[in-house]
């Protein structure tokens, strides 16, 4: 967790104009968590007390809105639940050691999503698999389920969908940092009679349960984002965003791993 001192001087150089990018290279904060305090800048209570807002007498949705869709993109992408003794479960979701904004984010936003539990992460080859115990996972990830998320039907609640329609970056950010990536292709072309080599960006997302890919194009169509699946012998779907225009706004709202 970061002093408020820290979110104070971050927020002091957005405010004078600086990017994201920008202060999260200077601050070692991750965009997310910077992000989070313009919403919210005082560190989260840790109060015991605190109940699961879909297990209320009139179930809610979870109060913080970016850092849960945000999650939800994760979780679907690398995430799983599983189920230990007394109820209890654990959400884990295995971020590549490449990546450290990205442990940083997905551990933020699944703190900020259960404030009263401890996140922890457990080194691997590799990775890290940032992990936390509540016994209400499965309550706001209704998604759980025996077996691997392709071999059965994923679909969103109501509730979870009016938050991704709300907040719908926060969700293809989620799920091009679990399953997504963003590259950069060359080609060459013929300019003045001289072949020249041209570099263009695009954005790849890659998933082997046709639910999920779904999810991620049709919130796509949403903001407005044109793509097309890639033609591919192998059992996964690629789909593919490569119009300039296209990768110009997924650029202002995810921009790459980091």
């Amino acid at each position: 967790m970061y002093d408020v001192s820290t979110r104070k001087r971050a927020l002091a150089l957005v405010q004078q104009g600086r990017s994201l990018n920008s202060v999260s290279k200077e601050t070692g904060v991750s965009r997310a968590a910077i992000r989070a305090w313009q919403t919210r800048i005082e560190p989260l209570g840790w109060s015991r007390a605190r109940s699961c807002p879909r297990c209320c007498d009139v179930p809610r949705k979870p109060e913080e809105i970016t850092a849960y869709t945000y999650l939800l993109g994760l979780y679907l992408g690398d995430g799983c639940i599983s189920s230990l003794r007394r109820g209890v479960h654990f959400l884990r979701i295995t971020c590549a050691d490449a990546w450290p904004g990205l442990i940083e984010a997905c551990a933020e936003a699944m703190q900020r999503v259960r404030p009263d539990n401890k996140v922890f992460r457990v080194q691997r080859q590799g990775c890290q698999n940032v992990t936390c115990y509540s016994k209400h996972w499965p309550c706001l990830f209704p998604q759980h389920g025996p077996g691997k998320k392709h071999e059965r039907r994923i679909a969103l609640e109501p509730w979870q969908q009016e938050m991704v329609d709300t907040h719908p970056w926060e969700f293809v950010r989620g799920l091009i940092h679990s399953d997504g990536c963003r590259i950069t292709n060359w080609t060459t072309r013929l300019v003045g009679g001289e072949r020249k080599r041209y570099e263009y960006p695009r954005y790849f997302f890659t998933n082997t349960s046709a639910d999920i890919v779904r999810l991620f194009t049709d919130t796509l169509d949403k903001v407005g984002v044109e793509w097309k699946p890639l033609h591919q012998s192998r059992a996964a779907v690629t789909i593919s965003v490569a119009r300039r225009a296209s990768v110009a706004l997924m650029d202002a709202h995810v921009g790459p791993k980091h």
